[in-house]
């Protein structure tokens, strides 16, 4: 695997950070970059450009990870030059599927499964329910496949996320890549590190992602009185408080982070699924228990590596740890640098939303408010 990285900035324009001669060969590209840059479509020329023949996968962020940087208004370009790994992309348009279930069946059923190793999904953060999508994935790839990825980010702004494929990237498109062969390695993890506080509340009212009541009462309105003054930056101040939920007593708890409410229908509208019944937990920041999760996650991704060195790392952590580490931000990705070792090739993004199994897990899971990694290696 050989591997080059690039980032662009306003004030710099285009620079090479890791560089390698990848000529001549097929090229899988990351680029991960602010809503409004990676719209111009002169950016997608330029990185066109650069790699010719090649397969780029383009996503909005809220904002993106190179190496230990965290940065805002820019643009990181990761190619990747396999040498004994096989790959397939297929994308499709949200709006296509009468939901997001169908839309993770059709990604899943257009894969060869013969020889299938892993998928990595990139998904619209808006117009998709993460939760469907992976069901959708989980129902229909072999059982010993695992699926990581994330949904596209927008700042804290949730206004609408772009994702491409050999194109600029548009809203509503999904996209998933799929490996083959078992000389590819993967290692994955995914930790949060957020404090539950409160009580414990059951979801009485509910419609897929999204929720209307609370023990029987406006979940918006009882949500509201919980923020009390941030309640006016809604919905980007509900980041600040997501919801620890539980399906049943003892399975693992999700996390779930608002994308947007509805003030006429009281209602409050999730990243996933928020079924009835289900109990429900406010959340609140531990900075060091946030630093330290990112930590953790890196070194489950080791374990299910195995032995191999990781050469590359896919970080996708949540848009909402970002906002309440703020400056403390790097040390997330300081943590995880320090877990895999300096070699390995760091890119990523902050995201609506994380996917990938539990540790020592196969199915994987829509997640919020956490670090997930996933770890690459050829050796």
């Amino acid at each position: 695997m050989k591997i080059e990285q690039k980032n662009w900035t306003i004030d710099t324009g285009w620079s090479t950070v890791q560089t390698n001669s990848l000529n001549g060969q097929r090229k899988l590209v990351f680029a991960f970059g602010n809503r409004f840059q990676l719209a111009n479509e002169s950016r997608y020329n330029e990185i066109s450009q650069f790699y010719p023949n090649s397969d780029i996968i383009l996503s909005s962020t809220s904002g993106e990870i190179i190496g230990t940087q965290v940065q805002d208004d820019s643009i990181v370009t990761t190619a990747i030059a396999f040498e004994q790994t096989n790959y397939k992309i297929s994308q499709v348009k949200s709006s296509d599927f009468s939901n997001s279930y169908e839309a993770g069946k059709h990604l899943a059923n257009s894969f060869d499964q013969q020889s299938l190793r892993h998928v990595f999904v990139i998904s619209d953060g808006q117009a998709v329910n993460g939760s469907e999508l992976v069901k959708g994935f989980n129902d229909y790839l072999p059982k010993e496949v695992t699926t990581t990825g994330g949904l596209a980010g927008d700042g804290a702004r949730f206004e609408k996320t772009l994702v491409g494929y050999n194109a600029a990237p548009s809203e509503g498109n999904i996209v998933a890549i799929a490996f083959y062969g078992d000389a590819l390695k993967i290692g994955y993890g995914s930790v949060g590190g957020w404090d539950s506080f409160g009580a414990k509340r059951t979801v009485t009212k509910s419609i897929g992602n999204v929720l209307y009541e609370i023990d029987g009462k406006s979940a918006l309105s009882l949500y509201k009185k919980y923020l009390g003054d941030k309640a006016k930056g809604l919905p980007s101040s509900a980041l600040l408080f997501p919801l620890s939920m539980q399906l049943e007593q003892d399975s693992k708890p999700l996390v779930r982070t608002i994308l947007s409410i509805d003030e006429e229908q009281e209602s409050m509208t999730f990243a996933g699924d928020v079924p009835e019944g289900a109990s429900v937990q406010l959340m609140k920041a531990n900075f060091d228990k946030l630093i330290e999760g990112a930590s953790d996650a890196a070194n489950s991704g080791k374990i299910s590596l195995k032995n191999a060195q990781p050469e590359l790392a896919l970080l996708v952590s949540c848009v909402g740890r970002k906002i309440v580490l703020d400056q403390l931000i790097e040390e997330e990705v300081e943590g995880v640098a320090e877990v895999i070792g300096g070699a390995t090739a760091i890119t990523g993004f902050y995201s609506y939303g994380e996917i990938a199994p539990f540790a020592g897990l196969l199915n994987c899971e829509l997640h919020n408010q956490t670090m997930t990694v996933t770890l690459l290696s050829e050796n």
